[in-house]
């Protein structure tokens, strides 16, 4: 009987080791969510480390340098073969190559980093760094992002504009859909009154009405400046009145040829400068 019993601890001894080995060889997440107090649902390493997009990154390229310290405050997150935690798609997951040669991990296109300050799991220090550097989630259903706008001139050239809409080199800080498309307002709009859809169906193949349900939205933004109004049976965004748009030559992450066309100032972009739309009546 004493044998017996001797036997089967031992067996269950065994039964524990072998749980503890399978536990312990388990990959643990390259990237995972966590809850946070401020931010909700945020991307961390496997540490806990939070995870920022930056602005800039309007191409699917990374423009954060180590020329002026760039890269040694923000410095770069990398796997090659992450392993994703629940409530995240791998398929949102891409490696991208750098000008400087060196990977990087992007999440829905936008290259991933750390920020130097954050000392400790669940630090969010870097949000809203110069406006620029927003901690990174998954359920942003707009960015804020800064580009030097680009349009067609009178002569069919592609040209650089400044915020005002005339020829010259800046960056200018405006709203796009998360995955970097550029929205738009039109200048004959009225508080929420889309007037250029609403004349002619037709017209949303070249500027199509934008909507999302907004769900998040970065930090420098005010989620009290949108609304939805209802054009031919559908919803349109609206950020401080003025309804939103995409532009349908825009092919790429990151074009903003809207601005210039049919003249620039027709369609200008929406950000946070952007004053209410004037009452309809």
């Amino acid at each position: 009987m004493k044998k017996t019993m001797f036997l089967l601890l031992l067996s269950i001894a065994a039964i524990g080791c072998n749980n503890d080995d399978d536990a312990s060889s388990a990959p643990k997440n390259t990237v995972q969510l966590a809850n946070n107090a401020t931010h909700g649902k945020i991307l961390t390493d496997s540490k806990g480390k939070s995870l920022y997009f930056f602005s800039l990154d309007t191409k699917e390229t990374s423009v954060c340098m180590e020329a002026g310290d760039c890269l040694k405050n923000w410095p770069i997150f990398y796997d090659a073969n992450p392993v994703i935690g629940t409530g995240l798609t791998a398929a949102d997951f891409k490696t991208i190559t750098r000008t400087d040669g060196k990977k990087q991990t992007t999440y829905k296109g936008w290259p991933l980093y750390y920020f130097v300050n954050d000392a400790s799991a669940g630090d969010t220090k870097g949000d809203k760094v110069g406006d620029v550097w927003f901690i990174a989630k998954p359920d942003y259903s707009l960015m804020y992002v800064k580009a030097q706008l680009q349009g067609l001139n009178a002569d069919g050239k592609l040209t650089n504009y400044k915020d005002d809409y005339t020829e010259g080199d800046a960056l200018t800080s405006y709203i796009t859909d998360i995955e970097g498309r550029t929205l738009y307002t039109f200048i004959n709009d009225k508080k929420d009154t889309n007037n250029f859809t609403a004349e002619d169906l037709s017209n949303n193949a070249v500027w199509p009405i934008y909507y999302n349900d907004l769900m998040k939205i970065p930090s420098i933004l005010d989620a009290k400046d949108f609304g939805t109004i209802t054009v031919h049976e559908k919803k349109q965004l609206t950020y401080k009145g003025w309804p939103l748009y995409y532009y349908g030559a825009d092919k790429k992450r990151g074009d903003n040829l809207g601005i210039s066309f049919p003249k620039p100032g027709i369609w200008p972009i929406a950000n946070t400068s952007l004053k209410d739309a004037p009452s309809a009546k």
